[in-house]
């Protein structure tokens, strides 16, 4: 079973070294939305949504979807 999103995104984001602020503004979001997708709250978000977050965590879409 893959590692769920919210799982994922953290993940990507700690290795980084980012901040959930840092993430959101990258991505076009606001730091809330990202908190919520962190902490399983928010669970599907849009495609638009997802290749902003994965431009700012450097890496491919699919990478947060495996």
């Amino acid at each position: 079973m893959p590692p769920r999103l919210n799982v994922t995104i953290k993940a990507l984001r700690a290795r980084k070294g980012m901040t959930q602020e840092q993430v959101a503004k990258k991505a076009k979001v606001t730091k809330f939305y990202v908190s919520q997708l962190e902490t399983g709250l928010r669970k599907n978000p849009s495609l638009p949504v997802l290749r902003r977050l994965a431009k700012a965590l450097g890496v491919p879409v699919t990478e947060l979807l495996e």
